[in-house]
């Protein structure tokens, strides 16, 4: 084919065929899900500039598709929405061909760390509980297991003073109803141990000014008491009297807790990504016959790095 000193060429690719991994494609020799938005895996532009020849890959674009709303839609965040939520239209993966919890980290991994708190807008509440049910299967990979979503969380690691993490639920008591959106502070103490309180948000303020600033343990578990499902950590919230001597500048000290956090309220976390984690709430009651209840649904919680 000839091109001219100023001329522009589609040339059109065979069919893209159907990936043997459930909603992914090949990028840079590297599998990622598929974005049923873009069409840049169906073509490609070869561009004659002043008599010479040039090549554009569909893949040096910049990172999101625009809509014709004029919303701006990111490739890789999007990603991770496909493949806790394919198209039916996706051949099914067998379990047994590849651990879903490694893909999953992988995909939040490519996000950016300035943006990856776009997964609390894109994650409605049943995702979240789907990235809980996949992060089971991290267990099962001995290397993907020791893999942690911030270095607070690593043992002896004293060079992180505070996280945030912003965190998104749903179907909260009414008595705590702005738990659907709110801030999780975690600090390491002088001594090693971890602790966190409940913060951010004008309402949660306002309860922390009033009646209790909601600190918490945290501390290694291994499985979720009401389910026996495996976990990483373990938020205890206790009563709220806490013996924290060398909390950060500006917190305020610790209380007692208000129902229903004086409870046994525990949330149990699980280690998704980078910078991402996903948890459960569970009141399991400070009387022995009490049943465990659910204090709220999955808990998505995307640490701040701003």
């Amino acid at each position: 084919m000839k091109i001219g000193a100023v001329q522009e060429s589609w040339l059109i690719r065979t069919p893209v065929l159907r990936p043997a991994v459930q909603g992914s494609i090949r990028r840079n020799g590297k599998p990622q899900l598929e974005f049923p938005l873009s069409n840049r895996l169906s073509r490609c532009v070869v561009m004659a500039v002043q008599g010479g020849r040039g090549y554009e890959s569909p893949w040096d674009e910049k990172p999101y598709e625009t809509l014709p709303t004029g919303k701006r839609v990111y490739v890789d965040e999007s990603d991770v929405v496909t493949f806790l939520d394919p198209p039916k239209e996706l051949i099914p993966l067998d379990p047994a061909s590849y651990n879903p919890a490694a893909y999953l980290w992988k995909k939040i991994e490519d996000i950016p760390e300035e943006r990856r708190h776009h997964l609390l807008q894109l994650l409605e509440p049943r995702l979240i509980s789907r990235a809980w049910e996949i992060a089971s299967t991290r267990y099962e990979d001995p290397k993907l297991a020791k893999m942690t979503a911030s270095k607070i969380f690593s043992a002896g690691n004293a060079e992180i003073p505070v996280e945030y993490f912003s965190c998104r639920t749903s179907q909260g008591p009414l008595i705590i109803s702005w738990i659907n959106f709110f801030k999780m502070a975690l600090f390491r103490s002088y001594n090693g141990q971890i602790y966190g309180r409940v913060c951010g948000g004008p309402v949660v303020s306002t309860l922390a000014n009033a009646f209790s600033p909601l600190y918490f343990e945290v501390t290694e578990a291994m499985e979720v008491m009401a389910s026996e499902e495996p976990c990483d950590v373990a938020c205890k919230f206790g009563d709220g009297l806490l013996a924290i001597e060398d909390y950060p500048q500006g917190f305020p000290r610790p209380a007692k807790h208000p129902y229903p956090f004086n409870d046994s309220v525990v949330i149990y976390i699980r280690h998704i990504g980078p910078g991402v984690c996903v948890g459960q709430a569970w009141q399991e009651g400070r009387e022995l016959q009490q049943v465990p209840q659910r204090l709220c649904s999955d808990i998505l919680m995307v640490k701040q790095y701003r």
